[in-house]
């Protein structure tokens, strides 16, 4: 293990094996279908969210940060494992609670190290910055210089996604119920952006061959470091993929993966979705 570990959370969508493999920790969230509750990628897979969330008459799903403890747990068994720093990077503070129990785990490690990396966004959002994270890990640089570069990288990460509807975000509260009739009486593609902690409308387009070419022009606006493509439940995504690698200025094809969004993101987005996550080079512009 590296002196530095590594933590992210289930809303990054970071597949449990690969990030196994990679050394990334990743703390379960909580998704509930009616009165049944599940830890997201530990009694829920991905697969098995998908296959209940599609299902007819099933219950909608409603997700929720862990709690404090289930921080603790995690923290101290890296430290019991050989850690002696933390650095745990976590969706957006302002779309989950998952922070403000990050921060209240960490008050009880009064003489060990732990940083808090607001990732600002979600999904591979956040799981592109942990790998960042782990590899400069690897490479022996501290854990404040690893916080200190992912709070820094942040801002250029863009994440972008088509969805088929807004019914889903408007469900979760992460939209107006008003934003989302606009949407359904237009007849829509939306496509939405996280920035900087919030959900907003990037675009709007009338089909999904267009939704996926606005979605290549938006993550290859600038040339890309890493890139995650995202979808659902979508046939042909890997049609999509070769488009965007293709267009991506700078990409080494080894840092490009395809990640299906999982159960702690899936209920906000809904089957159907398909988008991407860029690491744009830093200082790069767009042009």
């Amino acid at each position: 293990m590296s002196r530095v570990a590594i933590v992210t959370d289930s809303a990054s969508d970071f597949d449990p094996g690969r990030a196994a493999s990679l050394g990334i920790t990743i703390v379960p969230l909580i998704v509930t279908f009616g009165s049944e509750t599940y830890q997201a990628g530990v009694d829920l897979s991905t697969d098995q969210f998908w296959e209940r969330m599609t299902a007819p008459d099933a219950p909608f799903p409603k997700t929720a940060a862990c709690s404090p403890g289930e921080f603790q747990t995690i923290y101290q068994r890296l430290f019991d494992g050989g850690a002696e720093a933390i650095v745990s990077v976590h969706v957006a503070g302002t779309l989950s609670g998952t922070i403000n129990a990050a921060e209240v785990a960490r008050a009880t490690f009064k003489d060990r190290e732990i940083h808090i990396v607001d990732s600002n966004g979600a999904s591979m959002g956040e799981g592109i910055l942990a790998e960042l994270g782990v590899e400069m890990a690897n490479a022996g640089a501290s854990a404040a210089d690893i916080a200190e570069t992912l709070t820094r990288r942040r801002e250029d990460i863009g994440i972008y996604l088509a969805l088929d509807t807004l019914e889903y975000l408007k469900r979760g509260g992460r939209i107006s119920g008003a934003r989302a009739a606009i949407g359904t009486l237009l007849s829509v593609k939306p496509i939405i952006e996280v920035r900087n902690g919030e959900v907003e409308q990037a675009d709007r387009v009338r089909t999904r061959g267009k939704a996926r070419e606005r979605l290549t022009e938006l993550l290859t606006a600038r040339p890309i470091e890493r890139l995650s493509i995202l979808h659902t439940t979508n046939a042909g995504v890997e049609e999509f993929a070769e488009q965007l690698i293709a267009r991506a200025k700078g990409l080494d094809r080894s840092k490009a993966t395809i990640d299906v969004v999982g159960p702690s993101v899936g209920p906000h987005v809904g089957p159907g979705c398909v988008g991407g996550v860029a690491l744009w080079t830093e200082g790069s512009t767009a042009g």
